[in-house]
């Protein structure tokens, strides 16, 4: 996708972290931006904040794990623009802890969020741009799905996340070889990010009543204590993220990752797989971090 003036983005998530800062460089580049989110005051004052500076916007509160509003969000843009021509479905929340001790409302919140809201971004966006495409012969559409490095590593305390991002990963290359297969003028784009200040790690002040969670147990509360502070430490920023993911969808890049010196641990994973041995340790180079984790775990 080389041309972004005056096409129409979709971005979920839209008002805080990454999608944030998609909405910012999408109005710097003259796009029109159809925003969705949760957080409705965060969303009206990122709309309002556009909107003054003549961007095109229509804002949508949009819970992800209902497929009913994500429809309600495509028909608006559909209604509202005519047509769709970038999609980032980068809705995300994060929940840590022992595997064994999360309920099923935890699993239900995180697949329901990062797993689900790619589904119906997906299942939902796609066809719409298929048939924009079908119309338009110069039509260009591209389709970005936020996962995270846990997509492509397993790091203790963090199962439910783990899980979440390994399936949006899958999702997403499935996406790719599809539309490929198809002769699609559409892309696809997985976003894995390591640990990037996003407010992601406080995520749970978002948890609708529906999925309310119960007592965090000592597991879940040591993860958040981590989560936080591997997060907030995090020296990349949205915003850089958020350039290079322009930059990938320009170039028709599908992996884009926020730390690649990261991956050597991923290729430590894949070489563990191919070669049959059991999951390497995760702390091997920070055994510190293993040995205060464990410890805070007996307490």
């Amino acid at each position: 996708m080389k041309t972004f003036t005056n096409r129409v983005a979709v971005i979920t998530g839209a008002a805080s972290g990454f999608g944030r800062e998609f909405a910012l460089i999408g109005a710097r580049l003259g796009m029109k931006l159809v925003l969705a989110d949760v957080q409705k005051e965060a969303l009206d004052a990122l709309s309002a904040e556009l909107s003054a500076q003549g961007v095109q916007v229509l804002a949508q509160t949009c819970d992800v794990r209902h497929a009913d509003q994500v429809q309600a969000l495509a028909d608006a843009a559909m209604a509202r623009f005519g047509a769709i021509h970038l999609v980032f479905n980068n809705a995300g929340v994060g929940s840590g802890g022992l595997i064994w001790e999360n309920t099923q409302a935890d699993w239900e919140w995180v697949l329901g969020v990062n797993l689900w809201g790619v589904i119906h971004g997906v299942r939902i966006f796609t066809p719409l741009m298929l048939a924009c495409a079908r119309q338009d012969a110069d039509y260009e559409g591209h389709i970005v799905n936020t996962a995270s490095m846990a997509g492509l590593l397993n790091a203790p305390t963090m199962g439910v996340y783990n899980v979440s991002k390994h399936a949006v990963v899958s999702l997403s290359e499935s996406l790719y070889q599809d539309l490929q297969l198809v002769d699609a003028p559409i892309g696809a784009s997985v976003l894995c990010p390591y640990f990037v200040p996003t407010g992601i790690a406080q995520s749970h002040r978002n948890r609708p009543e529906d999925v309310a969670g119960s007592a965090p147990t000592v597991s879940q509360r040591v993860a958040q204590v981590m989560s936080d502070k591997a997060v907030s430490s995090g020296k990349v920023t949205a915003q850089e993220v958020a350039e290079n993911t322009f930059k990938a969808i320009a170039e028709a890049q599908f992996y884009i990752y926020s730390h690649p010196a990261a991956l050597a641990n991923v290729q430590d994973r894949m070489e563990d797989i191919v070669q049959q041995r059991n999951p390497g340790d995760p702390y091997k180079a920070t055994p510190h971090i293993r040995d205060m984790l464990r410890e805070k775990l007996k307490s």
